[in-house]
Formats: structure tokens, C-alpha cells, sequence
């Protein structure tokens, strides 16, 4: 399958995160190597052309990467552009179904955290980001290995 936009078009939505230092996984390749067996925490977000992408998700994600506490692999797929990349990642949200844009937050290869369209659209940046820090703190803070 090839993208469904040209690929000019997408670099500065795909900049909007990989700026922020969230590795983008254009490949299976990339996806097993990065995400799969991988120990500790890893959030993947599931980029998307879609207006709420760029009005929430990606500015949410920009806001949660402010914080203190931030999961051990930042990573992210281009749903309809890096076709399997994205269907591999998706694979790996087991009880998830299919969702773009969306925030996954795995530990130690589980999904403990998960923030599909539904949570997105027609919520605010804000809001969004407060989910996902929350869920850092959760997940992902030093403690939480202990707590857990």
C-alpha cells in the first residue's frame, strides 16, 4: 500500500512530534526493533492527517512532553501513510481496536494506558495532556516499578 497523501505534505506534521525527540517507526523493522520485548515504558502515538490530530493530539503530546516524568521510548506511527509500520504497532495494542489519531502507553510490552480518537476529538490539548501526564506519573515514574 502506498500513502494516501504526497509526502511533501506531511513532513511538517510529522516534524510537529519528531522535534519534540518522539522517534518516528516508519517500518515493521522499526516497530519489532523498537517496541517489541522492550523492557520498561513506551508511549506510541498513532499520527494522523485528521484535523483532531492537529488541533489536539499532537499539541497534547507537545504539552505532555513538558513533564517531568516521561515514558523511557517516545515513538510514533503515520496511520495511512506508514501503512505497516502503523498495523504492527497495532498489533501490539491487544484489546484495542484500530484508532487514529491515538496515544498508547505500554509497560514492559502490555498497553496500561490508551487514549484512542474517541478520548481525542473534541477535547481540548489541555485536557489530553493532563490524561497523559497523569498517566506518566502513573506508569512510568520511578515508584511505580515499586508499586506496581
Amino acid at each position: 500500500m502506498h500513502s494516501m497523501y504526497p509526502e511533501q505534505l506531511l513532513v511538517p506534521m510529522r516534524q510537529e512530534l519528531t522535534r519534540l525527540g518522539i522517534e518516528e517507526l516508519r517500518t515493521v523493522q522499526d516497530v519489532d526493533a523498537r517496541l517489541v520485548d522492550q523492557q520498561g515504558t513506551a508511549m506510541v502515538v498513532v499520527n494522523s492527517v485528521c484535523g483532531c490530530a492537529a488541533r489536539n493530539a499532537r499539541p497534547a503530546v507537545a504539552m505532555a512532553m513538558q513533564h517531568a516524568t516521561k515514558p523511557d521510548v517516545n515513538a510514533t506511527v503515520f496511520a495511512g501513510q506508514d501503512v505497516a509500520a502503523t498495523e504492527r504497532a497495532r498489533e501490539l495494542f491487544v484489546g484495542y481496536p484500530p484508532s487514529s489519531p491515538s496515544i498508547a502507553l505500554m509497560k514492559d510490552g502490555d498497553v496500561v494506558f490508551m487514549l484512542p480518537r474517541h478520548r481525542i476529538e473534541g477535547r481540548t490539548a489541555t485536557e489530553i495532556a493532563a490524561d497523559l501526564t497523569a498517566a506518566f506519573d502513573k506508569y512510568c515514574a520511578p515508584s511505580a516499578a515499586m508499586s506496581a
